[in-house]
């Protein structure tokens, strides 16, 4: 299929260059590093989060004792010492 692009004048240098110094076309050439480009970004893998995690997984999460206001309230407050709702 044809197409037209364009490139950069050295990078265009660099790559006839190539293609002659390797004998091959400037197309191949061309095809070859859009290969390269698109499965290296295929196999790429997306980040994953660290699992921070604080406790056992089958305790009780400690905010839910806390209503929205609350949880508000110590994120925006956080001079005041909060106790949790079942402590004295």
């Amino acid at each position: 299929m044809k197409t037209t692009i364009d490139i950069h004048g050295e990078l265009l240098v660099r790559a006839k260059r190539y293609a002659r110094d390797n004998q091959r076309s400037l197309r191949s050439v061309v095809e070859e590093g859009l290969r390269r480009v698109l499965s290296a970004r295929r196999t790429t893998s997306r980040y994953r989060m660290p699992d921070c995690s604080q406790g056992d997984p089958g305790d009780e999460d400690p905010l839910v004792a806390y209503t929205w206001q609350d949880l508000s309230e110590m994120i925006y407050e956080p001079r005041r010492i909060y106790k949790h709702p079942g402590t004295r």
